[in-house]
């Protein structure tokens, strides 16, 4: 029974179910937002949510169930807490959480808006049911400590030039730049070559700086997109390389020669 429910979770009728569900919550908690909709429509949106709901806590049940498969090393009662401390695991229960939180605590109206917002974490369910998206996963994973230098380095960079700036422009327009921290959002619309316009240097070294900024940020932001392209194209050639064809009749697999 426990290795049926094990199989059926992985199948690929399910796994499209379940993504399809999840694009459908996402596109609902949209539509949800519209004052006209939901008050038209208001019975409909959460009898479709009650139906996710149960949807997710069934599938979310028979996980923690089915979880000494996915751990064999381990016993059964390690297995299921090893699934509840996972990723997918916290993902899964999050996803249904907002749910039943109203039901045993008494909540104010800010506290369900939040509630409802969580919803939207439903959203990162799919990694297990999207082969690529676990691709990029597995790729953002593979270069973090690529990522974290470059991003470390860019944090440095905000934090000197807005600095600076703080220091050129603080005298002439102290309500643009009463402190580093203002400035430090001028720096990252700068940096990332956003440039609002709400904020921006009347000085000439202030002036300066902004250019010098910007062209900085050009080259910055090739930084963290080269490193993931790259890993991206070396983890899509790996797994073609390392696809393995097995014979219909007996199981084995063939080796390409």
């Amino acid at each position: 029974m426990k290795r049926r429910l094990h199989h059926f979770l992985n199948t690929r009728i399910f796994s499209q179910f379940i993504y399809w569900l999840i694009v459908s919550n996402v596109i609902s908690i949209i539509l949800e937002s519209y004052a006209s909709l939901r008050g038209e429509y208001g019975d409909l949106f959460f009898g479709f949510e009650v139906f996710s709901v149960v949807v997710f806590t069934i599938e979310y049940v028979v996980r923690i169930y089915v979880a000494p498969i996915d751990y064999p090393s381990v016993n059964n009662l390690q297995a299921r807490i090893r699934f509840l401390k996972s990723g997918y695991g916290i993902i899964d229960l999050l996803a249904i959480l907002p749910f039943y939180l109203p039901f045993v605590l008494i909540l104010d109206l800010r506290i369900l808006r939040i509630l409802r917002l969580i919803r939207l974490l439903r959203i990162f369910k799919i990694g297990r049911h999207s082969k690529a998206l676990r691709t990029i996963l597995e790729v953002l994973k593979e270069t973090r400590s690529e990522l974290s230098i470059t991003f470390f380095v860019a944090f440095v960079m905000l934090l000197l030039s807005s600095t600076l700036m703080y220091y050129f422009e603080n005298e002439v327009q102290p309500e643009n730049f009463a402190s580093i921290g203002h400035a430090f959002w001028w720096a990252i619309a700068t940096l990332t070559t956003v440039g609002y316009g709400d904020v921006y240097p009347v000085t000439p070294i202030g002036k300066i700086l902004a250019g010098v900024t910007a062209l900085i940020g050009i080259g910055f932001l090739a930084l963290p997109t080269g490193i993931i392209s790259s890993a991206f194209v070396e983890k899509i050639k790996s797994d073609k390389e390392n696809v393995q064809c097995t014979c219909p009749e007996c199981g084995h697999i063939i080796e390409d020669k």
